[in-house]
């Protein structure tokens, strides 16, 4: 039981985290420069005249993307660099301070996991390039007391940057309810009334980044995902077959829809497959946040988005953030898959 962040650096790739040929990046999807960008919205626009234009913009991305990255979102850049240098700290803590935290068992409140298994059915599973503290972070009152209580700031600056980026969030969702033509609260509730998830990921350097991959090629299960990649390069999204990098912007937030999104607006909003490539150079934090539904609210497309008409019939039928939950683990994270397990197939 050992975290890859507290490994002697290795020279090469432990047998353990080398993937199929077939599923290895290639050596051109490691460079930094691939060249499509994520469209950039300015949120500060949607606080005066310019709000129908950031919700234009919002559903625009959302619509060929899946994703965008939020500038002037409102979250104070010395809570999020608070958080990140704690969470950092976090990882250079020794060994044994960090596995106290240690476990494999998914449902509990505070957790660090490393090398997350590939979906193989062999005995020899093969492992990810990645450690993980994985916690629940909203509402902070009632789940403080289950975080790590060292670093000793590590409580305090997490509460703040939850709160705020959970504001954020809901911002966010009441524009893209407005863009659907939905009532601007029409997120609130149980729609998003789940205990928020935070995955803390770390990516230690490594040695070989051309055999293995951070995170596998997957779609986000929830509503909605706020994540802080901070300044090294690694996520990558799906765009048009290929795959193309997100660059780093300082405090900016990559904001992307989820597969829960994506069927309560019938298919209107994308959830897009991404992952995480490795470099040699440098480690790699992100922090990404997940709004969950209640986990037993009936969820289905929003009845605004579905009437008589056939190209408006409902593509998906109605279903609980349990049974969504069990539907992923089951198809780990395919986004066709899940969608299939969901998909109503209407006859002429």
């Amino acid at each position: 039981m050992k975290l890859i962040c507290d490994f002697p650096s290795p020279k090469s790739l432990p047998d353990k985290y080398v993937l199929p040929p077939e599923e290895r990046p290639c050596n051109h999807e490691l460079r930094d420069d691939l060249s499509v960008a994520l469209p950039v919205i300015d949120l500060q626009g949607a606080l005066g005249d310019g709000r129908r234009q950031v919700i234009g913009d919002i559903m625009k991305a959302g619509k060929e993307f899946g994703f965008f990255q939020a500038v002037n979102h409102g979250v104070g850049e010395d809570v999020i660099q608070g958080f990140r240098e704690a969470a950092a700290e976090f990882f250079r803590m020794p060994a044994e301070a960090k596995l106290k935290h240690y476990s494999n068992e998914h449902n509990k409140h505070c957790r660090v996991f490393s090398g997350s298994v590939t979906s193989h059915t062999d005995t020899n599973d093969i492992r990810y390039w990645r450690d993980c503290l994985k916690l629940r972070c909203y509402p902070v009152d009632k789940l403080m007391h289950h975080w790590p209580s060292q670093p000793e700031t590590f409580r305090e600056r997490l509460a703040k940057y939850a709160v705020a980026v959970q504001e954020l969030a809901q911002r966010l969702l009441r524009l893209i309810a407005e863009g659907l033509g939905l009532d601007s609260q029409f997120f609130e509730g149980e729609l998003t009334g789940g205990e928020t998830m935070m995955n803390v990921n770390y990516y230690p350097r490594c040695p070989e980044p051309s055999l293995t991959l951070g995170i596998r090629p997957h779609s986000d299960r929830y509503i909605l995902t706020v994540l802080s990649q901070g300044d090294v390069s690694g996520l990558q999204v799906k765009h048009k077959g290929r795959w193309i990098g997100v660059q780093p912007m300082r405090n900016a937030f990559v904001v992307n829809f989820g597969l829960q999104l994506e069927m309560v607006t019938n298919g209107v909003l994308t959830s897009v497959e991404h992952r995480v490539v490795t470099n040699s150079a440098k480690a790699r934090m992100s922090v990404a946040t997940l709004i969950r539904p209640n986990m037993g609210c009936r969820i289905g497309p929003a009845p605004v988005m579905v009437n008589g008409k056939t190209s408006y019939r409902p593509k998906y039928r109605d279903f609980t953030g349990t049974e969504l939950i069990e539907a992923y683990e089951a198809t780990a994270g395919n986004r066709e898959a899940l969608l299939e397990m969901f998909r109503i197939h209407h006859t002429k």
